[in-house]
């Protein structure tokens, strides 16, 4: 049901700017925009993957809080653990978060070859990966490792995206679509052991939330800024605060993929 917030659209705004973006910690969003989790609960299946791994790589690690998650529930923790990360304050972040579990972040752009030898690991993961590298996925696993994942998939959030964008063409996030994903896995030599997509209910509570997520995952609206965008924001919030909650879906899915035996 909609409900009168006390705050006005300017108190909003000025909250949802000014909340520090690093790191994919989401507890800011707690009673202001809620998500649905997917059925295979990933980080505690990550957790028991680590336990059987001997030495293992997270890519693309954010702020490190998935592998965190899942080192601390392992029933053991690899020998060798390592992570990536392109952007510098998630990399500072991560390594402050992981370093105490013996983990070595290694700052490395997502576009750029994994700094590591072929077949170093039995184990690569990553939680969101903003465009996995299949090839360098396929090098740095030795025959018969794991690729285990959960990645964004194809038209998430596309509901809010079009708000301010307009009607996007569906080719513009094919490359997310699970087929497309799993052709691309496949023709890098990896073989699907088990691939999942669901689509999850998302609400957004205030603009607050919707400028802090906007701001956050800036790949859905490129060039998303306040004053950019004021116009749409302002509408956005005039129908939350009539309508009530601003609903959106999210797209995930669950990649298992093995390096076969030579």
């Amino acid at each position: 049901m909609p409900h009168e917030d006390p705050r006005t659209f300017e108190d909003l705004l000025a909250e949802g700017a000014a909340v520090p973006t690093e790191g994919w910690d989401f507890s800011w969003f707690e009673g202001r925009a809620t998500e649905e989790r997917p059925s295979w609960g990933y980080a505690v299946s990550l957790a028991a993957r680590l336990a059987g791994a001997t030495a293992a790589l997270d890519i693309q690690t954010g702020g490190g809080e998935a592998l965190d998650f899942a080192l601390g529930r392992a029933a053991k923790a690899p020998v060798l653990t390592a992570a990536t990360e392109g952007w510098p304050p998630n990399a500072a972040k991560a390594t402050a978060l992981l370093r105490p579990r013996g983990t070595v972040v290694v700052a490395a752009p997502e576009d750029a070859p994994l700094p590591f030898a072929d077949g170093a690991f039995d184990l690569v993961s990553s939680r969101h990966p903003v465009s996995p590298n299949w090839t360098e996925i396929a090098r740095v696993l030795e025959p018969g490792g794991t690729y285990f994942a959960q990645h964004v998939g194809y038209r998430s959030v596309f509901e809010l995206v079009e708000f301010f964008l307009g009607p996007l063409p569906a080719e513009q996030s094919a490359p997310r679509h699970p087929d497309h994903e799993r052709a691309d896995a496949e023709a890098a030599g990896l073989e699907i052991v088990d691939l999942r997509a669901e689509r999850l209910r998302i609400e957004f509570h205030d603009i607050a939330a919707v400028v802090h997520f906007l701001r956050k995952v800036i790949w859905m609206v490129p060039d998303f800024t306040v004053e950019a965008y004021e116009d749409q924001l302002r509408s956005l919030h005039q129908q939350i605060e009539s309508d009530g909650p601003f609903v959106a879906h999210s797209a995930r899915h669950l990649f298992d993929i093995r390096k076969p035996h030579d």
